[in-house]
């Protein structure tokens, strides 16, 4: 699924555009939005979130909760999670209140219809969507859920990113408290008369925080964050090559419905209790490989040279056609190109030698375990 918006849908402005723009940003269309691509420079953006922290603005995914009859209390909540069961493989109902969880939103032949994150919010069940498919997710969503449960789409909010190790000090300056959150978990803040929903995440491999805020607040937080300067603002590009790194998989490049959680690598979603007990959508195609196993994985590839593999690049045993590239690009944490790909389970062991074809050339790739560059995630002192 591409991510670019159709030619005759005008593009959604961000609430921050203007703010973007002022810092010199280069603006793309994403999503069907206009997003900050880079500032001052991709390279220059991966390396400063690696070592400081960055800011990024992620407003343009899908803020969702639901509650069930009960309305907006801890047993609304509860009738949510339940509800929710029949359509994710993970376990929401043991989420403990401000515990979140990875999953995904599967079709009936077990195809990858999104990955998500689910927070148990206390009065309410927190789903963040990917932008491109949040209003299919919205759909299929309505669709599959009981009537009496409430969708609730938190469209006038914003969503910032703040990435990096020196992030936790940075934030708990402005906001205190935010320091006691560890890796994937969740609370609510108050900053200057505001509400702020704070998780302990990200999408970079590293420590850091994705701040949920009203609109009209975001561009008071986002100056109030970068008037650090520790703080610099980044862009798509370095929250691409970041995740690349950190072997984090894109929805519509990496995973799409062709493929499932199991030749996604992404069997940990699968809670154990239910990979047995089954009861969401898409268990049993699922259920059939795992058992099976799967004919094709995905994995991670370091290339020689300085030429990167982009997605559809064909991987090569020899003269085997035995896999394809997903993502790729250059590392600028470890110099040198990576990418991502689906190859046969014969070639998928680590350190087999394969080949990517660039450009009519073969370029030697090994396959490496993910991720790339370890994950730094806070997980308490």
């Amino acid at each position: 699924m591409s991510d670019e918006p159709s030619e005759d849908i005008p593009l959604v402005k961000l609430p921050l555009d203007s703010w973007h723009r002022a810092r010199g940003a280069r603006m793309v269309p994403f999503a069907g939005y206009e997003m900050p691509i880079q500032y001052e420079g991709i390279v220059a953006e991966n390396n400063w979130t690696r070592s400081s922290a960055s800011l990024f603005d992620v407003s343009h995914m899908g803020q969702l909760g639901l509650t069930g009859p009960s309305g907006d209390c801890e047993a609304g909540a509860a009738e949510a999670a339940e509800a929710l069961e029949a359509l994710l493989p993970g376990l929401i109902t043991s989420l403990k209140t401000g515990r979140m969880r990875y999953s995904m939103l599967l079709d009936e032949n077990g195809g990858i219809l999104d990955d998500l994150m689910v927070t148990n919010a206390g009065p309410r069940i927190a789903l963040v969507v990917n932008g491109a498919v949040k209003w299919d997710d919205i759909a299929h969503l309505r669709e599959h859920l009981p009537d009496e449960i409430n969708l609730h789409h938190f469209d006038d909010f914003a969503l910032l990113a703040l990435q990096g190790p020196k992030a936790g000090e940075v934030l708990e300056m402005l906001v205190p408290s935010t320091g006691a959150l560890t890796f994937m978990t969740a609370d609510l803040f108050e900053w200057g008369g505001t509400h702020l929903w704070v998780s302990r995440a990200g999408y970079t491999g590293e420590d850091g925080f994705e701040i949920a805020v009203h609109a009209d607040h975001v561009e008071a937080l986002a100056d109030a964050l970068v008037a650090d300067e520790r703080v610099k603002p980044a862009g798509l590009g370095a929250r691409d090559s970041l995740r690349l790194e950190a072997g984090l998989p894109l929805y519509g490049h990496d995973i799409t419905t062709e493929t499932d959680p199991v030749s996604a690598d992404l069997t940990f979603a699968l809670s154990k209790k239910r990979r047995e007990a089954g009861g969401y959508m898409g268990h049993g195609p699922v259920a059939t490989v795992l058992e099976q196993g799967a004919t094709k994985v995905r994995v991670g590839l370091i290339l020689e040279g300085r030429m990167p593999a982009r997605e559809g690049a064909e991987v090569y045993a020899g003269d085997e056609k035995v896999g394809v590239v997903t993502s790729g690009g250059f590392s600028p944490t470890l110099g040198k190109p990576i990418a991502m790909a689906y190859v046969d389970m014969s070639h998928a062991e680590t350190g087999a030698a394969l080949e990517c074809e660039v450009r009519t050339k073969r370029l030697p790739a090994t396959v490496s375990p993910m991720p790339f560059v370890p994950h730094r995630y806070f997980r308490g002192s």
